[in-house]
């Protein structure tokens, strides 16, 4: 079986040369589904896994704009509809300079297991461009999104796929999305998740990535009869993932004491209380501004630049028992995960997607402590879009307690589908390969019920 497993990531990697993420994420999947395929032959046999590894479909494309100066500008679109075995595509839009076709593969490939593990029927994609909307003005970012749509709506629907947002990708893109889709194709639909409240949107889609994955830790802690009540907690990132996750663990009595952003971080020994969160909000979401500005307001804090190249990050040395990296991929290697454990780090829930590299990965779960991977603790983002798909479709819109006692109830779920499949297969306890085989028996399951498509 080990020899079949080899042989699958070879062809990965030969098929996707130069796509290190995306060798990544399926290397975790494939080690951790072995096990599932000696016991059900019928996967090997109807090439579940060559079938997953490979996208439906990807669609890149050209995005010309005009810039104030009236310069034009030309950008790159990519759809990458991974897998549509249990629903529509559905899976967010990052605008960043970094995109490329690879990071949107291992993106799409991650989302695959993700919404299978939210119950609710959705299939996997993600997009993007390698346009940066910071610095650039509202007229700039609307008619890039206006030109970016113009040719993605071809590929969209309600009922084919449903985008939301990524990185880049707020309130402010999705409505110059949205507003473009609908002239584009002269309907009013539910295309597109994230979308403001008084428009289609649900309460509690934009804190819903950064709640579930405190609720999810919650769930982990409790299997140890613990709380997050108490606990320092250490938070990467500003964005909206990482300003929720702060916003319900000081709800939930923990001590967050970090925030970065891709140019340093902030440590307050203090902690972060909700006064001090309004006013990162207020730096990040109205003045657009940078962590530094935090210590204007409070001084106590110390602000530490990043150093680009460096072998590890300062943020993961400070003494916490709980880590919530929400920043990007691979912002913690082997050496930031060591630094954690010796700080007393017991709990590690991953808010980003695959934001720990693989050697780090294994110094977690090496050490018994409990670690979550993003494919089950950052569900809840996906899984309320799924609950506004389900409010559009009906034309209602829940109340804010119901979607978050719905999202709650999800997030409870998707730990007790992980510990269940991870304790069949014979590893308890390993949430890894239990979210990894948990999502994979059920996408496999709608493949072979669906015949070679």
């Amino acid at each position: 079986m080990h020899d079949y497993a080899e042989e699958v990531l070879a062809l990965v990697q030969a098929k996707n040369p130069a796509e290190p993420e995306f060798h990544q994420a399926v290397r975790e999947v494939v080690e951790s589904v072995e096990r599932v395929i000696e016991r059900h032959p019928e996967y090997r046999a109807a090439k579940i896994l060559e079938r997953m590894v490979e996208p439906e479909r990807v669609i890149i494309f050209r995005v010309p704009w005009v810039d104030d100066q009236g310069e034009i500008q030309v950008n790159r679109g990519f759809r990458v509809q991974m897998n549509s075995a249990i629903g529509p595509y559905k899976g967010g839009l990052r605008f960043h300079p970094s995109v490329n076709l690879g990071i949107l593969k291992f993106l799409a490939f991650e989302q695959v297991f993700k919404n299978a593990l939210t119950t609710l029927p959705l299939g996997a994609g993600k997009g993007g461009a390698d346009f940066d909307p910071k610095g650039k003005s509202e007229g700039e970012v609307m008619r890039f999104c206006h030109s970016f749509m113009s040719e993605l709506y071809r590929h969209i629907g309600p009922h084919t796929d449903v985008p939301a947002g990524d990185i880049g990708v707020g309130g402010r893109e999705i409505g110059f999305l949205f507003g473009a889709y609908k002239r584009l194709r002269n309907e009013f639909s539910g295309v597109i998740t994230g979308k403001g409240i008084n428009w289609g949107g649900s309460h509690v889609r934009p804190e819903a990535t950064g709640y579930g994955c405190v609720y999810f830790a919650a769930e982990m802690l409790a299997t140890r009869s613990d709380t997050l009540q108490g606990k320092t907690c250490l938070v990467s990132g500003a964005g909206n993932v990482a300003l929720h996750t702060l916003e319900k663990l000081i709800q939930l009595g923990a001590k967050p004491v970090t925030c970065s952003d891709s140019t340093g971080f902030i440590y307050d020994e203090q902690g972060i209380d909700a006064q001090k969160l309004a006013w990162l909000r207020e730096i990040k979401n109205v003045r657009r501004g940078r962590v530094q500005e935090y210590t204007e307001r409070y001084p106590q804090a110390s602000y530490t630049a990043f150093v680009p190249g460096a072998s590890s990050s300062p943020q993961w040395d400070v003494r916490a028992q709980c880590a919530f990296p929400c920043a990007t991929q691979n912002e913690i290697n082997e050496e930031d995960a060591r630094h954690l454990l010796a700080n007393g780090v017991t709990c590690v829930v991953e808010g980003a997607n695959m934001p720990c590299t693989s050697e780090a990965v294994k110094t977690f779960l090496d050490a018994g402590i409990l670690f979550a991977p993003g494919k089950a603790a950052n569900a809840g983002g996906v899984a309320t879009s799924g609950l506004e798909m389900s409010q559009n479709a009906m034309r209602v819109c829940w109340l804010p307690e119901e979607v978050d006692d719905r999202l709650r109830t999800i997030m409870r779920s998707i730990h007790a589908a992980c510990m269940d499949a991870a304790a069949a297969y014979g590893t308890p306890g390993n949430y890894v390969n239990g979210a990894n085989i948990a999502a994979f028996i059920k996408v496999a399951d709608a493949m072979l019920d669906q015949g070679v498509v």
